[in-house]
């Protein structure tokens, strides 16, 4: 276990007004997740343009008790399907193309047939996030620096790109040659949609257009220059968010305002890597928003902190080791009793029983064996 760091807190946001669009928005309460029974299905994301990689998305499936996962193919025709998102409705699969010519590719989970494959006009997308209403979806192009908006259909396939917007500014932070957009998620309130780039030092808040798929810039959030983010994740209450700023080895607590849309970024923190070189990947909250986990590339760990104040405060509790080399990214299982980590150099998948009481994590069996592993969608 690594020491403990100081609680770092940021400035509640102001409440916004109840009469605002926003607040009109915001999506019920969900439902408490059901306990699962027998085998679940589960996708691995990987790279297939290197050498040693897989030859598509790789299928698999997992014991809700045990954690044990069981391969059980692969669907190929999808090329380096490095990320992967479902569709709220459960019947559709999406995957970013990360290649030059970017893309992004539906496929139907019932027949596991490919609906086709739509262009992000732009490099290298390596995230994508489906809106809650289930009508567009949303893709980071990390090369070109760009965030893209596809319609969906009734039957989940793509439409052509509706909306493109590049980085432009601020200019690129110390060491980055241009903007790198990392990862396009919508707020919990369901108002406004995100992007966050590593290049740029930059978290980008948009009001997105339902009715036309557009994009309308409405703030933006700059992290201290050389940070790096590449993840931010909401505490579940829709106030505060956690950023993982890969390139100086930072955590920092975020304030959100779903009324404007505007983020706050607190002061960073530690990722528990000890100095070590190290690159923060993702942070997972549990539902009940005590506990966060951070994956750390390098030290090879999940990093534990308690969540205090209502979500305004970080504490680092200690790490834990992966079981494998370089955790690209983390996911819960839906009911949050797993944790799946996607190990990219040692081409596994680790998984952890999590307690949520306790913020305590536990490895689970063998790790499970997938080449280049990058990502892992458990449903």
């Amino acid at each position: 276990m690594a020491g403990t760091a100081a609680v770092v807190a940021v400035p509640s946001p102001a409440a916004p007004p109840t009469d605002t669009p926003a607040g009109r928005d915001k999506p019920e309460a969900a439902p408490p997740p059901r306990k699962p029974s027998g085998p679940r299905p589960l996708y691995v994301g990987t790279y297939t343009s290197v050498e040693g990689g897989g030859t598509g998305i790789r299928l698999a499936s997992y014991d809700p008790e045990s954690g044990r996962i069981t391969g059980s193919g692969t669907l190929t025709g999808v090329p380096d399907p490095s990320y992967l998102a479902v569709h709220p409705d459960g019947r559709t699969l999406y995957a970013v193309d990360e290649r030059e010519d970017g893309g992004v590719t539906a496929v139907r989970l019932a027949d596991r047939r490919v609906l086709g494959t739509r262009s992000t006009g732009g490099a290298g997308p390596c995230h994508l996030s489906v809106h809650p209403s289930g009508r567009w979806l949303l893709s980071a192009n990390y090369g070109s620096g760009s965030v893209a908006v596809h319609p969906i259909d009734a039957s989940g396939a793509l439409g052509e790109r509706t909306d493109l917007v590049t980085h432009s500014s601020p200019p690129p932070g110390p060491g980055q040659q241009g903007p790198h957009a990392h990862q396009f998620l919508t707020s919990p309130d369901g108002g406004h949609v995100l992007a966050v780039d590593l290049g740029t030092d930059t978290v980008y808040t948009y009001r997105l257009d339902r009715a036309k798929g557009t994009l309308a810039e409405v703030a933006r959030a700059r992290t201290r220059p050389g940070a790096g983010p590449r993840h931010l994740t909401f505490h579940p209450g829709g106030r505060y968010a956690y950023l993982a700023n890969e390139v100086d080895d930072t955590v920092a607590v975020c304030a959100y305002e779903p009324g404007s849309g505007r983020l706050t970024v607190g002061e960073p923190q530690s990722t528990g890597s000890g100095g070590g070189t190290n690159y923060p990947a993702q942070v997972l909250v549990t539902a009940n928003g005590r506990y966060a986990f951070l994956a750390n590339r390098g030290h090879n760990s999940l990093a534990r902190y308690a969540v205090e104040d209502g979500g305004a405060r970080l504490r680092l509790l200690g790490t834990v080791p992966v079981g494998g080399d370089f955790p690209r990214q983390i996911a819960f299982s839906p009911d949050g009793r797993l944790l799946f980590a996607a190990n990219q150099r040692s081409g596994t998948v680790t998984v952890f029983r999590v307690d949520a009481d306790r913020g305590e994590l536990r490895l689970t069996g063998e790790p499970f064996a997938s080449p280049v592993a990058v990502c892992t969608l458990p449903l």
